[in-house]
């Protein structure tokens, strides 16, 4: 009895709860019957959240590789898309590092001092031997590295002691070096170089370097300027104040900024009253010279003076007391203060007839140019190396240094000038004249030098601006 009321208890409880699940059913298939899409999206969105944070959660290490996006849903006519978050597990540690890209490194700049080298650079800066050698090893674009100057500079990206790029720019080349798969590559860059050409003027009235600079010449083109003019005007000892000078000159810029001076084209000088003026012309054969706008070589046979001095210590005279021997004796020559081993250059293309010491001239070197004219240097402190009885020099070569050998008071060069055997003053003598332009060029240069000419005419008239030729 007690097993059938059991079992009719079961029967009764389960009648029960399958009628119950037959009437939630209707009731599911009648709201499901009534849902749209937007309510299919919205449970289909929440549901994948929910997995989305339950996943989150049982992945402590968890790390995303990039900003986590917003769950979205977007509707179409064919159906919906959902857009939910991607969370990647950690990546696996490791205690080896991994350089950044070269272009995100800083740049550490070397400033190339006197005595400087890269084989000495490098290992400051932590970096191997090895890595210069396969950088030197590229060839032709890295052999500048290899002659670098003070002043220059070198740019270089490091991670680590590893090298990941060099940049070394001199004037318009740029050398870059970068690091590419574990081995080295180099390109050279040849930037475009702008010529244009100036004009500058100005008046003597402290010094030439000094007014030059005023008038916006630098060093260099001063320097060019003197040397043009060098033969018929001794700088240090002709100026006068008031004297005036004009150039027209070449200089080359590079993304702007000037790079380098030029060449000066035309200039003249005006020196005690007299003007001087000369014009650059470069033949056919590729001889380059100064001329005179009637085509006569500005250059002449003889340097007027062979040594870079401070001060004339002794002029040319047939009686000069003489500060050793104390008496009145001649000198036939002209005495050039200057520091000891300043160097003594051939006046003139010639021949060496002598060298060695001679009496009261110690030290000496005598030159023979051509069957008429000869120079003597005296009181050397030493002759130049290779320099030997026999030998062919040419004008401005360094045959000496300058000393006080011999009957010296101080260090100086004794120069000596003589035509035909005899005695000339140094400061005062004609000098013969050099070769003119050939005849074949001649009617091509006066043509260049009646445009140079007028240029600088117009330029100084304030008529009309420079252009480039």
């Amino acid at each position: 009895m007690v097993k059938g009321l059991l079992t009719g208890g079961y029967v009764a409880h389960f009648t029960f709860f399958a009628k119950s699940a037959a009437a939630l059913c209707d009731r599911a298939r009648s709201f499901l019957r009534g849902m749209t899409h937007l309510h299919w999206a919205g449970l289909f969105a929440g549901s994948l959240t929910g997995i989305g944070i339950l996943l989150s959660l049982a992945s402590q290490q968890a790390e995303a590789t990039r900003a986590e996006p917003a769950l979205a849903a977007v509707l179409h006519d064919n159906g919906f898309t959902v857009t939910v978050p991607l969370v990647l597990p950690a990546a696996p540690s490791t205690n080896t590092a991994v350089p950044a890209p070269a272009t995100e490194l800083p740049w550490q700049t070397i400033t190339i001092k006197p005595g400087d080298h890269l084989s000495s650079l490098f290992p400051r800066f932590g970096l191997s031997p090895q890595q210069l050698h396969e950088i030197m090893a590229l060839g032709e674009a890295t052999a500048g590295l290899a002659r670098v100057k003070p002043g220059q500079e070198i740019k270089l990206r490091t991670a680590g002691n590893q090298l990941q790029e060099l940049l070394y720019e001199v004037d318009e080349k740029s050398l870059r070096v970068k690091r590419e798969d574990g081995k080295f590559t180099a390109s050279l860059t040849r930037h475009a170089v702008e010529t244009r050409v100036s004009y500058a003027a100005g008046t003597i009235k402290s010094s030439l370097f000094e007014d030059a600079q005023a008038a916006g010449l630098s060093d260099n083109l001063t320097m060019q300027m003197a040397d043009i003019f060098g033969w018929d005007i001794d700088f240090a000892l002709d100026l006068r104040e008031d004297d005036s000078f004009g150039a027209v000159y070449q200089e080359q810029y590079m993304n702007g900024l000037k790079l380098r001076d030029g060449v000066i084209l035309a200039a003249e000088f005006t020196n005690r009253g007299k003007t001087y003026r000369a014009v650059r012309y470069s033949d056919p054969e590729g001889n380059i010279n100064y001329y005179t706008p009637d085509g006569l070589a500005m250059r002449k046979a003889f340097l007027r003076t062979p040594v870079k001095f401070s001060r004339i210590s002794s002029r040319f005279s047939l009686a000069r007391y003489h500060p050793i021997l104390h008496r009145m004796r001649a000198h036939k020559g002209v005495d050039y203060a200057a520091p000891i081993g300043t160097p003594v250059k051939a006046a003139g293309a010639g021949k060496v007839t002598f060298k060695g010491v001679k009496g009261g001239y110690g030290n000496t070197v005598i030159l023979q140019h051509g069957s008429q004219y000869t120079t003597l240097y005296g009181h050397l402190h030493k002759f130049a190396p290779g320099l030997k009885q026999g030998s062919t020099v040419q004008q401005g070569q360094t045959i000496g240094y300058v000393g006080k050998t011999g009957l010296a008071s101080g260090p100086h060069l004794h120069y000596e000038f003589r035509v035909a055997g005899v005695h000339k003053n140094p400061l005062t003598v004609t000098m013969p004249k050099a070769d003119p332009i050939q005849e074949k060029y001649k009617a091509a240069f006066l043509a260049e030098a009646r445009r140079l000419s007028d240029q600088m005419a117009l330029i100084k008239s304030g008529a009309v601006a420079l252009k480039t030729p």
